[in-house]
């Protein structure tokens, strides 16, 4: 990781949308010189009327809200005549003008919120950078509702980083919450626009999937976000496996390949590190995978179970099937497993054939039996000596 690099500021406030800034300034303008007007003919009225303080408020507020009550009125020359300028021309002319300027500006919002180019206040969010070339809503779509589906992320704002979506996020993106700037990962401008240096996690996808090249893209990303100090903060996909090591000397938190069909990957790369490498392995069948085992079950719990299979160095007992060729994947512990098969997390080079498996939970119920023996042995001299 480069040193002497400080994250960016969490709190930043710059804004790139200048026509807004201009809106919000102009109307900030107007409301302050509407204040005045309207605290000067307060004064006015109290001064020259017979009115209380309060009155007299009562009176203007009314009068720039054109309602009008008749509760109250001006009657010397100066309080009509203060009325007539302050109010009539200045005050209600200026409250046209600002409410005109907050729609245009709403408009303007909506716009550039449409667009991509809006920037929202966020802090703890999770960003996530480029678009898959093929199924990107999908993918979005899935990602979203496996991540606010973990414990801890169940509200957490998802901001895209892409040049997808010129014209708006589709409405199935919309409706899960998501937000979008249009941008590119390599513009340290879009990197402070979507407040890269306060997220939680940041994501970068491989731009496409089959084409290696998209790792210099994915590389250049990376480094700057590297120069930020951010690289722990982020997983990125690799497409070829030889430039998975470059990727380790920019820091990057978790490096994993493209897989397009199971974006539960990368979810559980974002809030379990580590359980990524495990779900790949199985994926690549290079060192471990699920094997089934056809055999019956009947007198046997899942713990015994699974110590049988471990105890004998065979492997991971992961579910069984049951008599309706049903996977359970979450037995019960204590409970016999009645089932015709077994799913196993075994080594993908050397995988023990079915009868080691049925030896193995054999000689397990020997030793359950000559366990059980001694404790009831043992027991039943205990019982002898108490008498």
């Amino acid at each position: 990781m480069l040193r002497n690099r400080f994250p960016l500021n969490a709190e930043h406030e710059k804004s790139h949308v200048p026509m807004g800034g201009l809106i919000r300034k102009r109307v900030k303008r107007l409301f302050m010189i509407l204040i005045a007007l309207l605290t000067t003919q307060i004064l006015i009225i109290w001064a020259v009327e017979d009115l209380t303080l309060f009155e007299s408020l009562w009176m203007t507020m009314t009068t720039i809200a054109t309602v009008g009550y008749g509760d109250y009125a001006p009657v010397t020359y100066i309080g009509r005549l203060s009325t007539i300028l302050l109010m009539f021309v200045g005050a209600i002319t200026l409250l046209t003008l600002i409410v005109s300027d907050f729609i245009e500006y709403r408009f303007y919002r909506r716009e550039r919120i449409l667009t991509g180019r809006w920037i929202y206040k966020m802090n703890n969010h999770i960003v996530i950078i480029n678009t898959p070339k093929h199924g990107g809503m999908t993918y979005f779509m899935r990602f979203a509702t496996q991540i606010r589906s973990a414990q801890g992320y169940e509200t957490i704002p998802i901001m895209l980083l892409t040049r997808e979506f010129p014209t708006g996020l589709p409405a199935e993106l919309s409706d899960l919450g998501l937000v979008h700037f249009h941008g590119s990962g390599f513009d340290p401008d879009a990197l402070k626009a979507v407040h890269a240096g306060s997220a939680r996690h940041i994501v970068v996808l491989a731009a496409d999937e089959s084409d290696p090249h998209s790792d210099s893209l994915t590389f250049d990303i990376s480094h700057r976000l590297g120069e930020l100090n951010l690289g722990q903060k982020t997983t990125v996909e690799c497409v070829t496996d030889a430039n998975r090591s470059r990727f380790k000397e920019l820091g990057v938190r978790a490096i994993i390949r493209p897989v397009r069909t199971y974006p539960e990957i990368m979810v559980r790369s974002v809030v379990a590190p580590g359980s990524e490498t495990v779900l790949e392995d199985m994926f690549n069948y290079e060192h471990d995978h699920p094997h089934r085992y056809d055999l019956e079950l009947d007198d046997l719990n899942w713990a015994d179970i699974v110590s049988a299979l471990i105890r004998h160095g065979i492997g991971t007992a992961l579910a069984y099937i049951n008599d309706s060729d049903e996977v359970i994947c979450h037995p019960s512990v204590n409970g016999e497993i009645e089932g015709k098969g077994l799913i196993v997390l075994v080594k993908s080079s050397n995988p023990p054939d079915l009868e080691v498996v049925k030896d193995a939970l054999e000689r397990y119920r020997v030793f359950l039996k000559k366990w059980r023996n001694l404790q009831d042995n043992t027991t039943s001299a205990d019982s002898s000596a108490a008498h």
